[in-house]
């Protein structure tokens, strides 16, 4: 936990956060500055509050827990 975020969110938090000094640094000027702290502050609340409710993405497993190769009938295909 760093900064109350899991490595992962706080991982895409430093990433726009280093986007949002690259876009100062290339077009200098107020509205990009006030508009890059903003979406910031934004996207730590948004990282935040998806980190204190985990059930607010939670999607169906794809995959079985296990996989076998067991018969799931009493069926016989072989021939005798």
């Amino acid at each position: 936990m760093i900064y109350g975020l899991p490595l992962m969110l706080f991982a895409m938090q430093m990433t726009s956060v280093i986007g949002s000094l690259m876009f100062i640094i290339f077009s200098f000027n107020l509205v990009a500055i006030v508009t890059a702290i903003v979406f910031n502050m934004l996207l730590f609340v948004a990282l935040s509050y998806c980190h204190n409710n985990p059930t607010l993405f939670h999607l169906k497993k794809v995959f079985p827990d296990t996989i076998n190769n067991k018969r799931a009938s009493c069926l016989n295909y072989e021939d005798d």
